[in-house]
């Protein structure tokens, strides 16, 4: 169901005299970062070079509810939108998106035709996915200076491998997590998660954890968490931790064992100012080029088979 606001019932019905973005304005939703970093050198500032217009990056943390959320009178808040697979679909689902005309979307060099080129399952009803990445769990490497934790199960063991945990708000993965910590199968997670014994295992993991978790809320939050100290663990973004790592030293550990894979979505809001214009800069960012120089940068793989 679509749900209209009275400052947007008023805008409709009086107009408005000025409008929140200008006309060499795209507005695109953020998560900051070493993410945000490595898509304003492969995205952002190419795109901005190339058709001569403004991007504008307003944050954006996850969820539906933001995307219905008028700030000012005739303003959407974002034109395009990187969002989760699953809030992708939510969002499309509320018509809070534009349906996605694939027809926008560039042939890969070699010729191949862009829906053959992206892998399956990349391309929806209301937008594209351009990466994939994973929630994963990490870990201080000075937190445990003997044996290391090295499974979900450590993640919830509390007694073996004390200290904080750091877990989203949303709940991202940690469901799986625990059913995981059981040695479900993978492939009856979600049917045993549907039941009431799937409901009581799940609380007795985090029962387990009680007292000992931090929330998070933005993505670079875990990163920061870890390598000040104020956890021993936590859950995040495989690209911000491997960062954190690589380029910036941090005694960080990624666990291999429960690595959800995910896909980011490029969508347009339904109230975007500039359809085309957001629907020009999907294209340009998907682009093979575009998506292999992301990759380069951060450890996020493309979702198209010539990148």
């Amino acid at each position: 169901m679509i749900r209209f606001s009275p400052l947007l019932l008023l805008s409709l019905i009086l107009g408005s005299s000025t409008s929140w973005a200008d006309n060499g304005e795209l507005i695109i939703s953020g998560w900051g970062g070493a993410y945000e970093q490595a898509q304003t050198v492969s995205y952002f500032q190419p795109f901005e070079n190339e058709h001569d217009v403004r991007i504008k990056i307003r944050p954006y943390n996850g969820g539906i509810g933001p995307l219905d959320f008028l700030e000012h009178p005739g303003d959407p808040g974002w034109d395009v939108l990187d969002m989760t697979e699953s809030d992708a679909l939510a969002a499309c689902n509320e018509r809070l998106l534009k349906e996605f005309d694939k027809s926008v979307l560039i042939s890969a060099p070699d010729g191949t035709a862009a829906t053959k080129d992206f892998f399956d399952g990349s391309i929806f009803k209301c937008g594209v996915a351009h990466v994939s990445y994973a929630d994963v769990i990490a870990y201080d490497d000075r937190a445990f200076p003997n044996v290391k934790p090295n499974s979900v199960a450590d993640f919830f063991d509390i007694d073996r491998f004390p200290g904080k945990r750091a877990l989203p708000r949303r709940p991202i993965a940690i469901l799986e997590w625990a059913m995981l910590s059981y040695n479900v199968p993978v492939s009856q997670i979600y049917d045993l998660l549907s039941t009431e014994r799937g409901f009581k295992l799940v609380s007795k993991r985090l029962n387990q954890l009680k007292g000992n978790i931090v929330w998070w809320e933005q993505g670079h939050e875990p990163v920061d968490l870890l390598s000040e100290g104020e956890v021993a663990m936590a859950s995040g973004f495989n690209g911000r931790f491997d960062d954190a790592r690589v380029n910036h030293d941090i005694p960080i550990t990624i666990i291999p064992d429960g690595q959800f894979v995910q896909l980011s979505v490029w969508g347009i809001h339904r109230q975007a100012r500039r359809p085309d214009l957001a629907a020009q800069f999907i294209a340009f960012a998907t682009k093979t080029e575009r998506m292999a120089a992301l990759s380069n940068i951060l450890s996020y793989g493309p979702t198209r088979k010539s990148a």
